[in-house]
């Protein structure tokens, strides 16, 4: 039996696919920032902070860690809702996918600072350097120079993760080949688009990172 296949139905559809692209970018955008955000606070909670906030911390990470993303999605998006909070689907996707990207983020962080050498530290203590200057000026910038491909992976991770977030309805680029493909039944072609439209974005998006994080960020 010959198959036919028909991208071209798929590809008629380009506004769907288009609107899912700018979902999964948003998504990862406002993910990064705020995930790498929380990484940060919760690498320095981990390794300075008080004893009971390197608890919190350290539980944090380690339920995050080693649970599935679909569950922390599904708990934020219909968890919640049974101590009533009603979140829409973007935003239950974005608090789940911070929350995600947050507890990797930290110990990817936190072993950067670890590598910071003790006698750095002393030198900015001896120049009267409070704790916070020498944690954001001394230890934190050479931390991220040297985990930064480590945290340009995780965002990419996260990025394709966030396929996940069409299970509750969010409009990304995975919804959107579901989509077309429940009203043209062209299954194949529309998730091999899909497939090939992810690979494009992780590579030019690692592409873009790495670029950006050695001439901007430190």
């Amino acid at each position: 039996m010959r198959v036919a296949f028909d991208f071209a139905a798929v590809l008629a559809q380009w506004p769907l696919l288009l609107k899912g692209v700018a979902w999964t970018l948003g998504l990862t955008a406002i993910s990064a920032v705020i995930g790498v955000a929380l990484g940060v606070a919760c690498a320095w909670a981990r390794g300075h902070g008080p004893a009971w906030l390197r608890a919190v911390a350290g539980v944090y990470v380690e339920l995050v860690r080693n649970t599935p993303f679909i569950v922390q999605l599904f708990f934020v998006f219909f968890g919640l809702p049974a101590a009533g909070v009603r979140l829409s689907p973007e935003t239950a996707s974005v608090i789940a996918m911070v929350v995600n990207l947050g507890a990797y983020a930290t110990e990817i962080i936190r072993a950067g600072l670890e590598a910071t050498p003790r006698g750095q530290i002393e030198a900015a203590m001896s120049l009267a350097m409070t704790k916070a200057q020498v944690f954001l000026r001394v230890m934190l910038p050479p931390a991220l120079r040297k985990v930064w491909p480590a945290l340009v992976s995780q965002v990419i991770i996260v990025m394709l993760g966030s396929a996940v977030c069409g299970q509750i309805s969010t409009e990304e680029l995975s919804y959107a080949a579901n989509l077309i493909q429940s009203r043209n039944f062209r299954a194949f072609e529309a998730f091999i688009i899909a497939t090939g439209i992810y690979l494009l974005l992780a590579v030019s998006l690692r592409r873009l990172l790495n670029w950006v994080g050695p001439k901007f960020l430190f």
